[in-house]
C-alpha cells in the first residue's frame, strides 16, 4: 500500500529577518532505539508563511504500521545546508488520515531544552490523502514497460586535444578507458537490460561537425541517423568522432535536452511504457545555465531522466544547482517551477576516489523519479 497526501501549513511563524521563509517539511519514523530515520521530505516553498506542498508519496515499507508515530518538522531552507526549525509535531498515518477526513490542523510545537513544549498558531492541514495499491519499480519493468537510453558526449575545446594524453578525450592504445568511455560503459551496460532494441540515441555538442558547422547536438556517428546499435556502438561512434569533429564551445546543454525531451514527448503520446535516461557527460561550466533551467522545467513533465556525469577537475557547482537533491525545485525565467527532480550528478572525481559508482549513483534515483512520474499519471504496470 501507498498512501498519496497533500500536506499545507498555515500561519507559519517567520524566523526570517528580511523576508518570509521559505519552508519545507521533513518526515522521519522512529527506530527501536528511539532515533529517527528521515523517510521523505518536501520541496521547498519559497517566501510563503501559508505553503501548499505537492503530493508526497508514503509506502508501508517506508512507515511501517499506521499507528507508528512519525516525526513531522517543518523547516526554513537555508542554501548552506544550516536549516532552521519553524516547528514540529508527531502524528501516526492512521492520524494524519483523521485530520483530513475531519478537515482539521494539528498545531506545530517547538522543543525547548527544559523539556517544556510551546504550543505554535502554525497548523499542519492534510488536503489529500488517497490510500492506492504499491507498485515497484520492478513491477512496472516486468510487466514489458522499457527505459531508453540516449548519450550526449561533451566536444568543447576545454576536454584537451584528443591526441595528448593529457585530455580528457585521449584514447589510449592500451586500451585503458578515459572517463567518457567509463561511464558510457558503465550505465550502458546497466541500462541496456532494460531496453529491448537497443538502438540508443547518440549526439556530441559544443563541435564542429564534419562539414565546419558548430553544433550543439550533432549526430555521434557522422550520418543522418541519430541512434547507434549498443554500448559498443556508441564506443566506435565516439572514437571515429574524436578523429572527424573539431573541438570547439561554448558548453551548451538546453539543445541535446530539448532534443531528448522532443523524442520522450512523441513516445508519450503513442506509447505510455516507455521511460527515457539521458546521460549528459561534461568537463566544462555552463554557459547557458537559465536556458538549461528552462529546458529542464518543460522536461519535468515527460517521462525522462538526466544523469549529468562531470569528467574532469572543473567547478561543478552549477551541476548541483541543477541537481535539486536540497528540495528546491528548479524554476525558468517564465517562473513555472519544476513538477519532478529529474536530475542526478556525479563527479567522476568520486568515481575514482571509490566513493560512489557510476551505476550506484543512477540507480539511486531514477527508480524514485520513474515512480513519481508514473504515480502523477496514474499509470499502473501492465495487466494489472
Amino acid at each position: 500500500m501507498t498512501v498519496e497526501m497533500k500536506l499545507c501549513c498555515s500561519r507559519l511563524y517567520n524566523v526570517d529577518m528580511f523576508s518570509k521563509s521559505d519552508p519545507f517539511l521533513r518526515i522521519s519514523r522512529q527506530t527501536e532505539d528511539g532515533n529517527h530515520v528521515p523517510i521523505c521530505k518536501t520541496e521547498v516553498i519559497n517566501n510563503n508563511l501559508n505553503p501548499v506542498w505537492r503530493p508526497l508519496y508514503l509506502s508501508m515499507q517506508q512507515f511501517g504500521s499506521k499507528d507508528d508515530p512519525l516525526l513531522i518538522e517543518c523547516f526554513d531552507f537555508n542554501s548552506n545546508g544550516n536549516h532552521v526549525l519553524i516547528g514540529q509535531l508527531h502524528k501516526s498515518v492512521s492520524e494524519l488520515e483523521k485530520l483530513h477526513k475531519d478537515r482539521s490542523g494539528a498545531n506545530l510545537i517547538f522543543p525547548s531544552h527544559r523539556g517544556q513544549e510551546k504550543v505554535l498558531k502554525g497548523q499542519l492541514f492534510v488536503d489529500q490523502f488517497i490510500e492506492k495499491e504499491h507498485f515497484s519499480f520492478l513491477d512496472y519493468i516486468s510487466s514489458g514497460f522499457e527505459l531508453n537510453f540516449m548519450v550526449a558526449i561533451d566536444f568543447t575545446a576545454s576536454n584537451g586535444t584528443p591526441r595528448n594524453q593529457d585530455s580528457l578525450h585521449y584514447i589510449d592504445p592500451s586500451g585503458r578507458l578515459n572517463s567518457y568511455q567509463q561511464a558510457i560503459m558503465e550505465v550502458g551496460e546497466v541500462i541496456q537490460f532494460y531496453d529491448s532494441d537497443r538502438r540508443f540515441p547518440a549526439w556530441g555538442f559544443g563541435g564542429r561537425t564534419y562539414d565546419g558547422t558548430l553544433s550543439h547536438c550533432f549526430n555521434l556517428n557522422g550520418t543522418n541517423a541519430y541512434e547507434v546499435e549498443g554500448v559498443q556502438g556508441i564506443m566506435s561512434a565516439y572514437a571515429s568522432a574524436l578523429h572527424n569533429v573539431t573541438l570547439a564551445g561554448p558548453t551548451l546543454f538546453s539543445h541535446v535536452i530539448s532534443m531528448a525531451a522532443q523524442m520522450a514527448s512523441q513516445a508519450n503520446s503513442n506509447c505510455i511504457t516507455k521511460y527515457f535516461v539521458l546521460l549528459i557527460m561534461t568537463d566544462g561550466v555552463l554557459t547557458d545555465i537559465q536556458e538549461t533551467m528552462d529546458a529542464l522545467v518543460r522536461a519535468s513533465d515527460l517521462p525522462l531522466s538526466i544523469l549529468i556525469v562531470g569528467v574532469g577537475n572543473a567547478d561543478f557547482k552549477q551541476m548541483e544547482v541543477l541537481d535539486a537533491d536540497d528540495g528546491r525545485r528548479l524554476e525558468s525565467s517564465t517562473g513555472w517551477v519544476a513538477t519532478r527532480d529529474i536530475v542526478q550528478f556525479v563527479p567522476m572525481q568520486e568515481v575514482h576516489s571509490g566513493q560512489v559508482s557510476v551505476v550506484q549513483a543512477l540507480l539511486e534515483e531514477l527508480p524514485s523519479q520513474f515512480l513519481t512520474y508514473m504515480r502523477s499519471r496514474n499509470i499502473k504496470p501492465l495487466h494489472v
